[in-house]
This record gives C-alpha cells, structure tokens and sequence, in this order.
C-alpha cells in the first residue's frame, strides 16, 4: 500500500473517540453523583457543575457515536499511513518516556528521550548530543528542585546523589 492511502477512516476514529468520551463522562458523571451533585440547603454539592458537564459529555458523544455508526458525517480518510508513521514516531517514544519516569525518574528518562529523538529523528553527532541530553535535564533538576523546591519524579541514580 502506498503512503497515500488512507491507514483509517474519520468515522471510525470518530466513533473511537465518541465511546472513550462517553466513558470519561460517564465517570464524571457517577463521581459527581457519589460525591453529592444534587442542590443542598446552602447551594450546590461539589458534584453538581460536574455531574452536569458530564452529562452533556455523555449526551453530546453519545450523538457522534450514532451519526458514526450511521455512516453520517464527514468521510474518506482520517490520516494517511505516510502521516501515522511519522505520528506513531513520536507517539510511541512519548508514551515510553512517560512510564519509564516512574522506574527511573523523569530526569534520567529525559535524557534519555533527548539523546534518542536527537539521534533517531535529527541525526545530530554525539558530540553535540551529550551536552544537550545531559544538560536539558540537568537544568530542569536545577530549576526545579533546587530554585523552585518542586519535587519532581525521581529513580534510583537522584537517590544514590542523595536526592
């Protein structure tokens, strides 16, 4: 198949989108309801805006759902496979980044996400690669846990510096 051929439909990625949206509001919805989204004697429960917002969440996607599955609305495809590949090249790494953090910690994965993205994708040399992959995140360490004293997520090598 060639790069322009359409790698999924916009109704399929609408009708996707639509039932995971119904899911996050459908929570909202039962945590409003458990938390109190009714009117009390005072005004409104913590849960009324909310149990609101999510109810239009449910309805509003629940609509999109049907057109979707109906065949109504937009057509023909959502992306390219030329263009989810240079998505997923990015996606992936991301999505890695982000669960790597809680083993390592966001610092040591950020160098880490540096040094790949600066190798793989910009094809720079390593000798412009390892100041940036070691100093990126060395700043943010500074910035952050020592000016700002916010506590970011760390792993075992800030441990063994004592942090």
């Amino acid at each position: 198949m060639s790069d322009n051929s359409p790698a999924v439909s916009t109704r399929t990625v609408d009708a996707v989108v639509s039932a995971l949206l119904i899911s996050v509001g459908a929570v909202v919805v039962w945590d409003s309801h458990r938390i109190g989204a009714s009117w009390a004697s005072d005004g409104p429960e913590a849960g009324y805006f909310p149990f609101y917002i999510g109810l239009i969440i449910v309805l509003s996607s629940t609509v999109n759902l049907v057109l979707a599955l109906l065949g109504k609305g937009p057509g023909g495809g959502f992306v390219e496979r030329g263009q989810l590949v240079s998505v997923l090249k990015v996606l992936i790494p991301a999505a890695i980044f982000v669960a790597a953090t809680g083993w390592i910690g966001i610092y040591v994965s950020a160098a880490i996400y540096i040094a790949i993205f600066m190798a793989w994708l910009g094809r720079f040399r390593p000798w412009l690669i390892a100041p940036v992959a070691i100093g990126v995140p060395l700043a943010l360490f500074v910035l952050f846990e020592i000016w700002f004293l916010v506590p970011l997520p760390k792993g075992p090598l800030e441990a063994a510096l004592g942090y």
